[in-house]
């Protein structure tokens, strides 16, 4: 089963908080929900700053507990490697489960179809 290791921080970047997950985006969405679960208003985490794909559970939770002892100079550079803006990730990540998706109705194919003559 995949597992996500991430870090989500508030818009002045004051705040880093390491997580584990198995689904990114409902993980996201518990944070929008809950806007002050670990801190007040004015630091609603809510920018997805770095996330890593992991398939191996335990290989996720060794990680998890080793980037958690990071120093905040340390998680930037982690950051940095891969976000050199600190853009945040949500919205492309909104755009690609988008893309992924089904369409609820597929169109209609034509039944009927015309005899080929010679």
């Amino acid at each position: 089963m995949k597992r996500f290791i991430y870090i989500i921080t508030d818009r002045n970047r004051n705040n880093l908080h390491v997580g584990l997950c198995s689904d990114l985006l409902k993980t996201l969405d518990f944070y929008k929900q809950m806007p002050t679960l670990f801190f007040d208003s004015a630091q609603q985490l809510n920018r997805l700053v770095y996330f890593e794909e992991i398939n191996n559970e335990d290989m996720a939770m060794e990680r998890f507990k080793y980037v958690s002892t990071f120093t905040r100079p340390q998680k930037e550079k982690l950051i940095r490697s891969v976000n050199k803006e600190w853009i945040d990730l949500t919205l492309g990540l909104n755009l690609e489960s988008g893309l992924r998706q089904r369409p609820v109705m597929r169109p209609s194919v034509a039944t009927t179809r015309r005899a080929v003559t010679f």
